[in-house]
């Protein structure tokens, strides 16, 4: 019953919000089928010429220290916004020690990163910027560089209208684009517009097992597929030396071992999975979280062994690949750059 009351739920909430999008002004972004509208902040809100300058400058290498390395390296188009590596190599060829979150459906979530250490998109977008290992930079030197640029003085200047040139305004833009790279209208958001067509007779069995047995939306829920929450799910905490994710932000023993839920959206097109891109493949993924995780004292009371048949594991692997949807794939990266 439990699951049948979620679908029903997700169904309506998807229809509901998709009706809302197609309201005049609803979205200050076009919005694909079965997402809701996007908010800004009040702060930072929306303007056709801020999502330009913040795209140029998601996609621009010259603002890392060598001119080597951009937002898009680690969160790459072709890759659905991730760089499909286990972890990311940043400045010099260093690598790093997670695997780079997609960028995809960011506008639904405050808090950003792995351990959520950043409390907003604004923040976590200059944060790779200072990072020794991802661009290597100062915000002083991302400053200093783009005041060197006689084009994006210009289109600083339209944007906020101001002279100046500050990092707080590189953040706005940025994350102004970063919250227009969005992912709906899937075969999901088809099938539950009324669709039946749009998912295969496999992938409708594949979204029982989610939904009733494995009980995967405990954590994966809503329209985007994620409660934004931390979990245990023991990966990596076989090694001698952990990852313990967010305990290291907050030193609070109930975080030891915690990551952020990521979006299921587009989960096919952003392999490998896990923070440690340990897993390769969703086959992989459906395995281990069949098997109970990995044990540890702070595992997540949800993270139960699921005695997953064959064909339901097949299944459910078929469900996640229809979680694959439109919208960001329009977004064209720049021919060239502000000189």
């Amino acid at each position: 019953m439990r699951g049948i009351v979620s679908r029903c739920w997700i169904a309506a909430a998807a229809l509901g919000l998709a009706m809302a999008a197609e309201k005049k002004d609803a979205s200050p972004v076009p919005v694909p089928l079965g997402l809701p509208p996007v908010q800004f902040p009040r702060d930072n809100p929306y303007t056709v010429e801020k999502a330009e300058l913040g795209k140029l400058l998601y996609f621009d290498k010259r603002l890392s220290a060598d001119n080597s390395v951009s937002c898009a390296s680690c969160h790459a188009p072709q890759y659905a916004y991730t760089d499909g590596a286990a972890v990311s190599t940043g400045i010099r060829g260093q690598k790093g020690g997670r695997s780079a979150p997609t960028v995809i459906n960011r506008a639904y979530s405050l808090a950003q990163f792995w351990d959520g250490r950043a409390g907003s998109l604004e923040a976590q977008a200059v944060g790779p910027m200072e990072n020794p290992i991802e661009m290597g930079n100062t915000h002083a030197a991302v400053v200093s560089a783009l005041k060197g640029i006689a084009g994006y003085r210009a289109m600083f200047a339209k944007v906020f209208g101001s002279g100046d040139i500050t990092i707080d305004q590189v953040a706005k833009a940025i994350a102004t684009f970063e919250r227009t790279v969005l992912s709906g209208d899937s075969a999901y958001d088809r099938y539950q517009a009324g669709r039946k067509q749009a998912m295969t007779a496999r992938q409708v069995r594949g979204m029982k097992v989610f939904f009733d047995k494995a009980k995967c939306d405990q954590c994966h829920e809503g329209v985007n597929f994620t409660s934004n929450s931390y979990h245990n799910l023991g990966v990596g905490m076989d090694k001698p030396d952990p990852d313990l994710g967010r305990y290291v932000v907050t030193k609070n023993e109930a975080d030891w071992g915690v990551f952020k839920t990521p979006t299921l959206r587009d989960i096919a097109r952003t392999a490998p999975y896990m923070h440690d891109g340990s897993l390769k493949t969703l086959d992989e993924v459906v395995e281990y979280y069949d098997k109970g995780g990995i044990a540890n004292k702070n595992l997540d009371e949800k993270i139960k062994p699921l005695h997953l048949s064959v064909e339901e594991k097949k299944s459910l692997v078929a469900f996640l690949e229809a979680l694959n949807g439109e919208g960001w794939q329009r977004i064209e990266e720049p021919a060239k750059f502000p000189e």
